[in-house]
């Protein structure tokens, strides 16, 4: 189960730090621990000991990608909700290539508005 007790805790992954913590400053602001990292690497040495309840990656990773990281949360951490975005075009043809593979995402399209960002953590099971 991510987290612990009532705490909602939401990663950003972003190789774009001032994306990653500029996203990561919204949802603390609105009372959810949050953390950003900056690869796909980084994001995996964190989640064993700060599993999240929302994951908002970037589609585009340098390294292990945005999609195989929220594959491997899906499968490693199903409790986990993981939204990817992404400022490219050609992010959708990445994830009909994962939808051919049974792995099905919500894609939002950068910049993300704050409201919607909240409605992510707001709307992921505790």
């Amino acid at each position: 189960m991510p987290g612990s007790g009532s705490e909602r805790r939401v990663l950003v992954v972003d190789d774009e730090p001032k994306v990653a913590d500029t996203t990561a400053a919204v949802f603390a602001s609105a009372g959810f621990s949050s953390r950003a990292v900056y690869t796909a690497e980084d994001a995996l040495e964190l989640i064993p000991r700060w599993t999240p309840h929302v994951a908002v990656i970037d589609v585009h990773l340098p390294g292990i990608s945005g999609i195989d990281l929220a594959i491997h949360l899906k499968s490693e951490y199903p409790a986990c909700k993981s939204s990817l975005f992404s400022g490219f075009v050609d992010s959708g043809e990445l994830l009909e290539s994962a939808r051919k593979e049974g792995h099905t995402f919500e894609l939002l399209a950068k910049p993300i508005p704050p409201k919607e960002l909240l409605q992510l953590a707001s709307d992921s099971p505790s």
